[in-house]
């Protein structure tokens, strides 16, 4: 019989019966301490963003911006791809220093294992891809602007549809693999995929091989995840292969199954029309905001009109302010994706594992130990940050409520 130190993470709780999510007393000294530094980085970054975005605006900085892109060229895409990354990377680096003590955080933690380089390396690829989808994004946001100033907004919004639904497309297989490794699962481990295909087919879903995939996260990081992406032909299942690593089949299973949960749930789909109304909220609201907000200091900040360059620090701040405000609504909505997606791959495991409920316990006991989750966050984090119920009440939920047949069928 192995001994205790030969057996993997889930073998040792597997050992154990879950009966509430609780922690060793140094993991949860970690896990407070975790806890305390994200909520003042989380609160550091938003209150720094919001100051350096007004400060910006204070200053004049992207008037005199306009000036020396206009003087550049007259083309305004040229104009854009002066403006917005150097407006971009401005922020980028004033904002470095919280990024890099995150970083370190994470590292010292032993969350992430990425080196210095790597992690520079990745910043800059993301900054890239940042500065060319979004200078080309405000380039036409701006044309609508100066054209339709009523009603660009309107416009703006459905532009923004197709630019987050491509988006959402095209990131599994163009935008994923540039920061982590891919390959099919049924190449690395194909008993585990036979394993998963079988347990979806015994739920009357088949999900080809071709769309379960094991990305190379320990690269990275030492915690646990799997998640679904992508829509129509680029949709797929990604487990990480720290999950498949260290967890026992049937906790793999569990996890496998919460994720067909949200494939069989249309949950991308869900997420993308939900998504469809808050911009659409947002777009109103950051149209009146700015014709209120330039009527009355539009002259102090030398801003003619909305439809120039130097209005962009301005149209961001707001933008990032209904972004603040609007977090409980989206978070809500995602911790409801995320229960029923919990209810469903409980379900569908009740037929090939003995005692599922306690199997899910495990899964997230494991998921919470990893990643030093907090047991106990307020009640107004939890709606404000949260974008998944807390590890407490998903132990609490599968412990406590049976589910039926009925929880996995998507039709209302």
């Amino acid at each position: 019989m192995p001994t205790a130190a030969k057996l993997s993470p889930g073998e040792v709780v597997a050992r154990r019966t879950i009966t509430s999510y609780t922690l060793a007393p140094d993991q949860l000294r970690k896990a407070e301490g975790l806890h305390r530094t994200n909520v003042l980085l989380s609160l550091a970054g938003t209150i720094f963003g919001f100051a350096l975005l007004a400060i910006l605006i204070a200053t004049r900085f992207a008037p005199r911006l306009q000036r020396f892109a206009e003087s550049v060229s007259r083309r305004r895409i040229v104009q854009a791809f002066i403006v917005v990354p150097a407006l971009l990377l401005t922020l980028a680096v004033l904002g470095l220093p919280l990024d890099l003590y995150a970083h370190h955080i994470s590292r010292a933690y032993g969350l992430s294992v990425q080196s210095w380089p790597s992690w520079f390396a990745d910043m800059a690829k993301a900054e890239f891809l940042t500065i060319i989808v979004a200078s080309l994004f405000l380039w036409l946001i701006f044309i609508l602007i100066r054209r339709a100033p009523r009603l660009w907004w309107l416009f703006g919004w459905f532009f923004a549809l197709i630019v987050i639904a491509a988006m959402v497309f095209v990131s599994p297989i163009l935008i994923d693999p540039i920061f982590n490794r891919f390959d099919p699962l049924a190449k690395t481990n194909p008993e585990l995929t036979t394993q998963l295909r079988s347990l979806a087919l015994a739920s009357g879903l088949d999900i080809p091989e071709s769309r379960i995939f094991l990305m190379h996260a320990s690269d990275k990081v030492t915690t646990y995840n799997a998640y679904v992406t992508g829509f129509g032909a680029t949709k797929r299942i990604v487990v990480w292969d720290t999950t498949a690593r260290d967890l026992t089949l049937p906790q793999t299973l569990f996890v496998f199954g919460h994720e067909m949960g949200h494939y069989v749930l249309h949950h991308i789909y869900l997420g993308l029309a939900f998504t469809a109304l808050l911009t659409f909220i947002g777009f109103f609201l950051t149209q009146q905001l700015a014709q209120f907000a330039l009527a009355r200091f539009g002259q102090r900040w030398q801003i003619a009109t909305l439809g120039e360059w130097s209005s962009l620090p301005l149209l961001m701040l707001l933008a990032s302010l209904l972004s603040f405000f609007g977090e409980p609504i989206a978070n809500t909505f995602s911790r409801w994706e995320e229960h029923h997606a919990d209810i469903y791959g409980l379900t569908v495991t009740q037929s090939v594992t003995k005692n599922a409920a306690q199997v899910a316990a495990q899964a997230f006991q494991l998921l919470g130990e990893k990643s030093y989750s907090y047991p106990t966050p307020s009640r107004l984090q939890v709606i404000w940050d949260y974008s998944h119920p807390p590890i407490a009440d998903r132990i609490r939920f599968v412990l406590t409520n049976p589910v039926s047949a009925k929880a996995i069928d998507p039709e209302p």
